[in-house]
């Protein structure tokens, strides 16, 4: 019996039952396991993926989608991987066309590397802007902005999840609801005046040997370094994050603090000239794969 091409293999959805098999694409490419951010991103988004006949998956990708469920008003897509035994064959083409053509009129975004871009921009994606990931251990040392820090509550979510419709703009519930779960660390950032409202947020996730910084959502540069600090002195892992580097003050800042640059993405849109929300305020993503 003949093995069927691989243009012929159908496009199935993922679910967390394939967790172990997108972390075994993710290790066949060079990339860490990452099983942790594998399972939030299969319950919370919705995965495609490629069946191998002789086991395991050809291809890999997430689409997260925020707003309302019957009318998403955003997708983000990630974890775009072909197994190596099948690169340079057309499946990742092919598997971003499904994406594309299923998403309608939805705007997509996606944190692209080198490599992946020429494909991005063949199928139209554009270069809307770049996020540079930095790493290493955070020194407490110098100034720290007087801003109020603490962890955050279960009576905090309303707040974050109105804090974050503002900055993100679309509706993210599905996932922010779950970063108590899936974080180590979840803490916020209040007004000192008497109302003592939110003014920001960030959770610190663990991923191989550091804790990721992601989402951190803060009305100001001051209020972002804060929140960092305060994670930072809460972990004795490197901290790892992906800054908008429109966010210069942030980036100098961390980068005194010990922390380097270690990888520069390129951010691509389709259907939408911009990311939705104000970018002033939204410091970095929960992570790339999910925007």
């Amino acid at each position: 019996m003949s093995t069927p091409s691989l243009s012929g293999l159908p496009i199935r959805r993922l679910t967390p039952r394939d967790v172990l098999a997108c972390a075994d694409l993710s290790e066949d490419r060079g990339w860490p396991r990452e099983e942790h951010k594998w399972r939030l991103l299969l319950s919370a988004g919705t995965g495609h993926g490629i069946d191998d006949p002789d086991g395991g998956l050809v291809s890999a990708c997430v689409v997260t989608e925020y707003g309302p469920r019957e009318r998403p008003e955003l997708g983000a897509i990630g974890m775009v991987l072909v197994a190596e035994r099948h690169a340079r064959q057309g499946v990742g083409r092919r598997l971003m066309r499904h994406i594309v053509e299923r998403a309608g009129t939805t705007p997509l975004t996606l944190h692209a590397t080198p490599y992946g871009r020429p494909l991005y921009e063949e199928l139209g994606f554009k270069v809307t802007g770049r996020a540079e990931m930095v790493r290493g251990h955070f020194s407490a040392g110098g100034f720290l902005p007087d801003v109020t820090t603490r962890a955050a509550t279960a009576e905090d979510l309303p707040a974050i999840l109105r804090l974050d419709a503002e900055i993100f703009g679309p509706d993210r519930t599905h996932v922010i609801a779950r970063l108590p779960a899936f974080a180590d660390q979840l803490r916020v950032a209040v007004d000192g005046g008497a109302g003592g409202g939110l003014i920001g947020f960030a959770a610190a996730w663990p991923n191989e040997d550091t804790h990721v910084v992601g989402p951190l959502v803060a009305h100001d540069t001051a209020t972002a370094q804060a929140l960092v600090a305060s994670i930072a002195a809460g972990t004795d892992r490197p901290l790892r994050t992906d800054i908008d580097l429109r966010h210069e003050e942030l980036l100098v800042w961390l980068k005194e603090r010990g922390l380097e640059a270690v990888g520069l993405n390129t951010v691509m849109n389709y259907g939408a000239s911009d990311l939705p929300g104000d970018w002033t305020r939204r410091f970095a993503p929960l992570t790339v794969a999910a925007g």
